[in-house]
């Protein structure tokens, strides 16, 4: 699966670097549900001073994450963690941002996932979670991806719109009130579903 899904990262983390400013911040983010760290290591590529944080829930990936984000030159900026969505493993205010692709459509109790994802953000940090691609992934590579997906019997399906609606009833229930609901479209392929939220502070 990870083969698969190889070109969907480096669009992905130009995104999410652009999108919130990370060249040249220095501060945590963490990776929830990382896997081998892919999205990981092409952040690493795009910040200069972050230091980001493998969260999942098995350890058996971290030693391949870890042995390959050395390999690359970014030990020290890189790190591990064991963690369950549900109960987060860091204090309140730890990460700048918390980023997650592909994770959460399995957390048990997303409203409390999310809770907690809220709760260890710093005032003034960001979320970014959702499944799917980038909105730069060009639609040839989309649709060779799920192509893939479906020769794999991978192919996600499910219904984006009732997907949103949940996304925006665990924000309401939540209180959060500084978020949007992301659903990049092209053409045919489903490019999927991204929640974007922010902890108040630093002007927010």
């Amino acid at each position: 699966i990870s083969r698969i899904l190889a070109p969907v990262y480096s669009p992905l983390a130009e995104q999410i670097v652009d999108d919130f400013v990370l060249r040249e911040k220095r501060g945590t983010g963490v990776d929830l549900g990382s896997g081998p760290g892919d999205l990981i290591l092409e952040l690493c590529k795009r910040t200069k001073w972050m230091h980001w944080v493998n969260a999942d829930i098995n350890p058996r990936v971290f030693p391949g994450f870890l042995q390959r984000a050395q390999k690359a030159g970014f030990q020290g900026r890189v790190s591990a963690m064991l963690a369950d969505a549900h109960a987060l493993p860091f204090h309140d205010e730890f990460a700048d941002i918390v980023v997650s692709r592909g994770s959460y459509p399995f957390w048990q109790d997303k409203r409390k996932a999310f809770r907690e994802v809220y709760r260890v953000l710093k005032s003034g940090g960001v979320a970014f979670i959702g499944r799917g691609f980038s909105e730069s992934l060009p639609g040839n590579v989309a649709r060779e991806v799920r192509e893939r997906q479906r020769r794999n019997g991978k192919e996600p399906v499910y219904d984006v719109d009732k997907a949103a609606a949940e996304l925006r009833q665990i924000m309401r229930s939540l209180e959060i009130k500084d978020y949007r609901v992301r659903m990049p479209s092209r053409g045919d392929v489903n490019y999927g579903i991204w929640l974007e939220f922010w902890k108040p502070g630093d002007g927010r």
